[in-house]
């Protein structure tokens, strides 16, 4: 994986030399500079440790295929007569996976199961398989790993390959400078009570999540109120769904995500929240179009342009 650890290396190259151009630019301005200059060195980690992550053996990159399973028996395997077809190094028959309503299971093909297949890291046996709701069954062979969906009232079949052509030929990531200007303090709005947000899909679900408030922030001129959710009743962080006027020309068409710690104050009372745009980055569809991405809810479709974070993804 050299391409991944040289795109890795020169995301930290060029943020670092822009850091210092900021050390250097303005010496009569020790406050600006030095915030800019955090930003920028901040800035110069996290996005290396993001193409890390991406590019990981079980990152985004290896998603390789989103099977629908039908009630009953699905078979699946590497040979033509599964009705799931794997690529890659996979067993002829890999096994069934069998839906009865809300449960399912893994039974074994003809003949058995590979040795060379594993669930939850240990050899294949018979079994109830869990979906992703809480903590999934992982299904792996030597390169692909196979985690079952719950999305609506269906269930998927998710297939990552650690060999995929992604991933080997990844060569990093596209990014706007890093800005000062896009890392602010925002008003914390909570909702009280907390309501829930149905957030549609890209594969058209909705998805109900919680949601605890609004973040009010100023941005050239302009008084903005985003809306954030809880990716699962446990988070820890607040996870935005955001498109702004750049999906037109620059980003990714239908929305970026950003991440941000709690309020100061907790969830359930007014306080301020760190919004730091420059970590804006694109859900898993811009990388494959076998990811089921959740699409901003209505108050986050800005009609402003926000140019920091994450470009538009080109391999």
């Amino acid at each position: 994986m050299q391409l991944v650890r040289a795109a890795a290396a020169s995301a930290v190259i060029l943020l670092t030399a822009a850091y210092a151009a900021v050390v250097h630019a303005e010496p009569g301005a020790p406050t600006s500079t030095s915030v800019s200059a955090n930003v920028l060195h901040d800035e110069a980690s996290w996005r290396a440790d993001r193409a890390k992550r991406l590019s990981a053996p079980d990152g985004w990159l290896t998603l390789v295929g989103l099977e629908w399973l039908k009630p009953g028996k699905n078979t699946v395997g590497l040979a033509a007569d599964n009705q799931i077809r794997l690529k890659g190094h996979a067993p002829e028959h890999l096994g069934v996976i069998d839906v009865e309503g809300s449960q399912l299971r893994l039974l074994a093909p003809d003949g058995g199961f590979s040795k060379f297949l594993f669930v939850d890291g240990q050899p294949a046996h018979e079994g109830p398989l869990q979906p992703d709701d809480v903590k999934p069954s992982v299904l792996s062979t030597e390169n692909l790993t196979l985690v079952v969906l719950h999305r609506g009232d269906r269930f998927a079949l998710r297939i990552k390959d650690s060999e995929s052509a992604t991933r080997t030929g990844f060569r990093g990531l596209h990014w706007y400078p890093a800005e000062a200007k896009y890392r602010l303090t925002a008003k914390w709005i909570p909702f009280l009570p907390a309501h829930t947000e149905k957030i549609p899909t890209i594969i058209g679900t909705t998805l109900d999540m919680p949601a605890p408030g609004l973040a009010e922030f100023t941005l050239d001129g302009k008084t903005i109120q985003i809306e954030p959710v809880l990716e699962d009743p446990h988070a820890k962080e607040l996870f935005f769904i955001i498109r702004d006027a750049t999906s037109h020309t620059t980003t990714y068409e239908s929305a970026r995500f950003l991440y941000a710690d709690f309020p100061d104050h907790g969830l359930d009372q007014p306080g301020s929240i760190t919004l730091d745009f420059n970590r804006l980055q694109n859900p898993p569809c811009a990388y494959t179009p076998y990811a089921t991405c959740p699409l901003p809810p209505y108050i986050n479709r800005l009609a402003i342009s926000i140019p920091a974070g994450e470009q538009r993804y080109s391999h």
